[in-house]
């Protein structure tokens, strides 16, 4: 038997096997959030989808091989899709999504079709996960399955899921993205990373005022990407996030400037710092309120130019749709995140 169909098979017949004790998790899991989640706050919901989630993936991983962060960052990559491209799909608990031709082959007369023999003779990448005979888009044993012989493909080394990533959606941006949630998701070990904290101290002296879109001259005539937060030299600049450091360095506008990248795929980028936190580095996970810099006035020319303007820090918010980047409105995120450190600081 070759490497092709064996694998195929060895992956749903693992899936059978355990299909239903995983079921309570998945084909119900709308029904049950309803019915047993109904009188929690917003919050805790979140907290009990990331948990029954993340049980789902680490159980897919025990049979597919794949590493369950990977699992995790493919759906959190496609759940920020699915909101950049104003998707419409099924609420069930994993949002990684197949178009109806993908799933069930391009040539197939059937984009609704739900037997596995015909989509696989027509070379859709839908599976049946759940071992109900049927191969449906809306239910995430089968999402998952598919996903997993995809990602699978060319083998279980990181370096080969990468390869089979690439291969999928052939961007390498994608498999960039997808690798940094991973990396996120496996240090934390969690997928409960909601929280978030205001770059400044809420002690420390401080003003802002909503300044995204005004007119900015050095350069070459441009739009403010941000909201500047004016304060004290050295006052500590921290993390709003939890995330990967994706830069860190100079920046001829920015000056000394990191960037940070979120799981919702949003990059949060500080600039103007007088320096960084001692051994923060490109690649570190970072969390909610940790220190990575200190307030100055770098920026405006070359490496180490400072003093063009008062102390401030330089907050920007940048949404990723796959293929670009664009800048939106910060401050009513600070406004947010402000309140909500102020109320953690009352009830300490």
């Amino acid at each position: 038997m070759n490497s092709r169909s064996f694998w195929p098979r060895v992956l749903v017949l693992s899936f059978l096997l355990v299909a239903a004790e995983l079921e309570i998790h998945t084909v119900s899991a709308a029904s049950q959030a309803v019915s047993s989640e109904q009188g929690l706050a917003p919050a805790q919901k979140d907290k009990n989808q990331s948990a029954e989630r993340k049980d789902l993936f680490e159980k897919t991983s025990t049979l597919s091989g794949i590493p369950w962060a990977y699992l995790a960052a493919v759906d959190q990559y496609e759940r920020t899709m699915n909101i950049a491209k104003k998707r419409t799909i099924q609420p069930t608990l994993v949002s990684i999504y197949f178009s109806p031709s993908d799933w069930t082959g391009i040539l197939n007369p059937n984009q609704q079709d739900t037997n596995p023999k015909s989509i696989a003779f027509f070379r859709g990448y839908g599976k049946d996960g759940s071992g109900d005979g049927i191969v449906d888009r809306n239910n995430d044993l089968d999402v998952l399955a598919s996903m997993a012989f995809l990602m699978s493909k060319g083998g279980l080394r990181e370096e080969n899921i990468q390869i089979s990533l690439w291969n999928y959606y052939q961007n390498s941006r994608s498999v960039e993205r997808i690798k940094q949630f991973a990396t996120i998701f496996a240090s934390l070990n969690t997928l409960d990373l909601a929280e978030h904290a205001f770059p400044l101290p809420i002690q420390a002296d401080y003003s802002y005022r909503s300044t995204w879109g005004d007119s900015r001259g050095w350069g070459g005539h441009r739009i403010h990407e941000g909201t500047d937060l004016f304060a004290r030299y050295g006052v500590p600049v921290r993390s709003t996030c939890f995330g990967i450091i994706e830069v860190k360095g100079w920046n001829p506008y920015g000056g000394w400037r990191i960037g940070i990248r979120d799981i919702n795929n949003v990059y949060h980028y500080y600039a103007h710092l007088s320096g960084f936190q001692k051994g923060i580095k490109e690649g570190d996970i970072v969390k909610p309120g940790q220190t990575i810099g200190r307030v100055g006035s770098s920026g405006y020319g070359k490496p180490g130019t400072s003093g063009k303007f008062p102390p401030h820090l330089h907050f920007g918010l940048y949404r990723d749709n796959g293929l670009t980047e664009w800048s939106f409105d910060p401050y009513p995120s600070l406004r947010k995140w402000e309140r909500e450190d102020r109320v953690k600081g009352t009830s300490k």
